[in-house]
């Protein structure tokens, strides 16, 4: 579980940091969404047991941290400002709403200002799943995130899919549009 608080505090970090940024880049519009969702690429983890669609801008970031670890995947824009981590760690006895709760927590107590949008069991291809999404404020910007939480071959998987909230309904339905592709076998 302490792992689990240390890759999540990474990617909180890693949010901030985007959320830190004073690049005057566009706001991404509804068909801007819809065109980057249209190319997609596929990554497959853990052998092929889970695979999931990214939108074309993002690359695979992983080797460029310090901090890398075998079981950390870093998928980023140019920019930094929309980010996806997959983390697969140690399994955990407590179940998904227990972690998920506490990882609400954990965010609340570094953003006294976060919105929960949602924090809900979902079902994909069979596996029971925890997704907690929020809205997050850092110096003026805001980043909508969704966390993925499930147990895949008795580890942890946590994926945290991070964009910028400019738009919070472009932004969750580009987090929807990647979570929508996840597969589980």
């Amino acid at each position: 579980m302490g792992n689990l608080v240390k890759y999540v505090g990474i990617g909180l970090l890693v949010l901030g940091l985007a959320a830190c940024d004073n690049n005057d880049s566009k706001t991404a519009t509804a068909n801007d969404a819809a065109q980057a969702s249209a190319a997609s690429q596929p990554v497959s983890l853990l052998d092929g047991k889970i695979s999931f669609a990214l939108p074309a801008d993002m690359t695979d970031q992983s080797g460029k941290l310090g901090t890398q670890a075998n079981n950390m995947h870093v998928y980023s824009d140019a920019t930094g400002q929309k980010a996806v981590i997959v983390i697969v760690g140690e399994n955990t006895p407590d179940d998904l709403a227990a972690l998920a709760k506490r990882l609400e927590d954990q965010q609340r107590a570094r953003d006294p200002q976060l919105q929960v949008v949602t924090n809900k069991s979902v079902e994909i291809k069979g596996h029971t799943l925890q997704q907690l999404d929020s809205v997050i404020s850092a110096k003026g910007q805001t980043a909508y995130s969704s966390v993925i939480l499930g147990k895949v071959d008795n580890q942890l998987l946590t994926m945290q899919i991070t964009l910028p909230a400019d738009n919070q309904q472009a932004a969750q339905t580009a987090a929807e549009n990647i979570i929508n592709t996840i597969t589980i076998k």
